[in-house]
């Protein structure tokens, strides 16, 4: 019985490893470190979608992101949001990204990102979506976007956007 149990149990840890979407690669360039590259699904016929990630600087200079390219992309640029006069802007970085040395700086949701244009197909969940970054001291770098669910709010939310609702069961009515 033990043994029927050990396997039941192996079993379902192998399946649940199979199941667990694949987490991006961290990339190294020179005193940078990429991670958690990460975009969301597209709606059919969708012609732009955002990609995310976070850039770590562990030199002592500064770096800059200055492009990103991506072949299923007609146009690509870095982005950033931010509010004007009450009202959410977005715009391209013409000057580029600066990576501080020794910090930290996340391209996500409602932020700095990376914005493709022109899209020539869809992002499909579970795809694997190539972008090259460039940056000033650091060149060229090809990174991955692991592709989310179309309501992905991180890398390996999946898309659930649903929130664990409260428990009323002892409410009374």
């Amino acid at each position: 019985m033990k043994t029927m149990l050990k396997d039941v149990l192996l079993a379902a840890f192998a399946l649940a490893l199979c199941a667990a979407p694949a987490a991006a690669e961290d990339v190294k360039a020179g005193d940078l470190v990429i991670s958690q590259a990460w975009s969301r699904a597209t709606p059919g016929g969708a012609k732009v979608a955002g990609g995310y990630l976070t850039i770590e600087n562990k030199g002592t200079t500064a770096d800059r992101l200055v492009s990103v390219s991506a072949e299923i992309a007609g146009k690509t640029e870095v982005h950033e949001m931010a509010m004007d006069n009450g009202v959410m802007k977005m715009r391209p970085l013409d000057k580029g990204l600066v990576i501080d040395a020794g910090k930290t700086v996340k391209l996500a949701p409602g932020g700095n990102h990376l914005m493709l244009q022109e899209l020539k197909g869809p992002f499909k969940q579970g795809d694997k979506v190539p972008v090259t970054l460039e940056f000033e001291k650091a060149g060229k770098v090809a990174v991955s976007l692991d592709v989310q669910g179309v309501g992905a709010q991180a890398p390996g939310d999946g898309g659930h956007m649903m929130k664990k609702m409260p428990d009323h069961s002892g409410m009374k009515m």
